[in-house]
């Protein structure tokens, strides 16, 4: 149908690509929904999660708001407890209980679009948390209540 939805990925750690259509206009592809699982994946254990499918709709719109067909550029999306852990300790911008390792938060680029521009966007859809972190160049978003940082 023509209300199909689309999204293209690429993944700054695994270095992998992806183009696929998860929604064909009446519900979502579950086929589709488990090749993003994998693509989400935690790549430093290989955990799989199943991913909350109404991220992939945030960035759809974000996507349509930006009037771009680019790639979203994946730096971080599940992350096993494990994971979270040794990126705490590193950081002190890693959540405890992050959303990231309940499959609802992932952190984006969009290519060729700002990231500045890109977070007034997110944070305009009003469906979820929206984080900027200027030095790295990304945003955070997720499924989470409506915050800002």
């Amino acid at each position: 149908s023509s209300n199909q939805r689309d999204l293209s990925f690429y993944h700054t750690h695994t270095g992998e690509n992806l183009a696929i259509t998860y929604h064909d206009g009446h519900s979502f592809i579950k086929p589709a929904l488990e090749e993003i699982d994998h693509f989400f994946s935690d790549f430093r254990t290989g955990d799989v999660y199943p991913m909350d499918p109404r991220l992939l709709d945030m960035l759809f719109l974000l996507q349509h708001k930006a009037k771009s067909k680019k790639k979203f550029e994946i730096i971080s999306a599940y992350r096993s407890p494990k994971t979270n852990n040794q990126l705490r300790s590193k950081s002190n911008g890693v959540a405890k209980r992050s959303l990231h390792m309940q499959g609802k938060a992932l952190d984006i680029r969009l290519r060729g679009f700002g990231t500045k521009n890109l977070q007034h966007l997110a944070k305009s859809l009003k469906t979820g948390g929206v984080g900027y972190y200027k030095r790295s160049d990304f945003i955070h978003v997720d499924t989470g209540r409506v915050r800002y940082w």
